[in-house]
């Protein structure tokens, strides 16, 4: 038995995958101050799932606020100890500049603000973080890297699931041929959007499902895959008669084709409910349901006829900690983030042409 066979089987075993979860949290941690973070965006998400996470951090902390709301301000700026002098309204936020308790401005708005305000926060001399989709188009997506490069400063894009142990795990089993030679990849994310909201109005968004949650699925395929996709083909299927779709797509079926022959075959969908990849290979599968979820991901893998659920580590830090954490030791080690903007600028040019496939009805290349 060769060492790399003994390697493949010592990681399929279960709780074999346990150290897994650590991989691109990892970095030489230094001491000091946390860097701070402004929060741009006082949505859901934010208040939510960001905010409360700063506080299980160990390299990163809450600086600044930035909401055109003052009742969220004041709100928020009690509860997170954020000083008022560092409390800003979008009227006020290029003063950000002035202030040395920012490091990293962190964008999280409607789709069609990400650009505006990661580009104003690179000229102010801070660090961006971005929440995924990056920019409605890849052009604004280009000028967003453009501004952080010509700044001398970094430019990292939410991608939380790349920090989740789970989904370290499988990126890490299909690297190694875990389960053989990748062959297929099923992935499909969706939900049934409730009416009135931002998302559904196309110049806040961008777009409709793909923009927003099948950007996962688009995700999934490229991770797993590790290697670029050099063909799409995309169908939509949308009931322009429901109110939600007057502007954006609900549905998206599209196909990615890869330099091996590996097609991924993938699902966004506004309408139905669905949070789930499969990596099939040559010697067995690789699944996740849910997948990319806030919470809750669970793992079965199967080979030599033989299916096991691994035991993943998840005693480290989750997907939001190890996501802020890493853009912290990113900048205090001058290291590339693993998903810097040219990664979210890479999926934006292939939702660019999902799009025109479905307008064409013809697969696009990618090359």
């Amino acid at each position: 038995m060769t060492n790399e066979t003994t390697r493949r089987e010592a990681l399929i075993g279960i709780g074999a995958v346990a150290g897994l979860a650590a991989l691109p949290q990892a970095a030489c941690a230094q001491p000091g101050r946390k860097l701070g973070y402004a929060i741009v965006g006082l949505g859901s998400y934010a208040t939510n799932q960001i905010m409360p996470s700063f506080a299980r951090c160990q390299h990163s902390r809450i600086a600044a606020l930035v909401s055109g709301t003052s009742e969220k301000l004041a709100r928020y700026g009690a509860e997170y100890d954020v000083p008022e002098k560092n409390r800003y309204s979008y009227a006020t936020f290029d003063r950000i500049a002035d202030n040395p308790d920012v490091d990293i401005v962190y964008v999280i708005l409607p789709v069609s603000m990400h650009a505006e305000y990661s580009i104003r926060a690179s000229k102010a001399g801070k660090h961006v973080m971005c929440e995924k989709p990056m920019a409605p188009t890849a052009r604004e997506c280009e000028a967003m890297v453009a501004a952080a490069a010509g700044a001398g400063k970094k430019l990292m894009i939410g991608y939380r699931s790349r920090f989740q142990p789970h989904n370290v795990a499988a990126i890490e089993l299909c690297r190694t041929k875990a389960i053989g030679d990748l062959k297929m990849i099923r992935t499909a994310h969706g939900f049934p959007i409730q009416p009135n909201q931002w998302r559904l109005d196309h110049k806040m968004s961008g777009g409709g499902s793909m923009m927003d949650i099948g950007i996962y699925s688009l995700q999934a395929a490229r991770y797993l895959a590790g290697e670029e996709p050099v063909e799409v083909t995309a169908v939509e299927s949308t009931d322009r008669r429901d109110p939600r779709f007057a502007t954006v797509e609900d549905r998206i079926d599209f196909t990615l084709r890869f330099p091996s022959g590996l097609l991924a075959s993938c699902i966004s969908s506004y309408s139905s409910s669905h949070n789930e990849y499969r990596a099939i290979g040559s010697d067995g599968w690789i699944e996740l349901e849910p997948a990319t979820a806030y919470r809750g991901q669970a793992m079965r893998v199967r080979r030599n006829g033989a299916t096991s659920t691994p035991n993943i580590d998840t005693s480290g830090p989750d997907q939001f900690v190890g996501q802020l954490d890493h853009l912290a030791q990113c900048i205090r080690d001058n290291r590339t983030p693993i998903v810097p903007g040219e990664e979210g600028l890479r999926d934006i040019r292939i939702i660019e042409a999902i799009y025109r496939s479905m307008r064409e009805k013809r697969a696009i290349s990618l090359t």
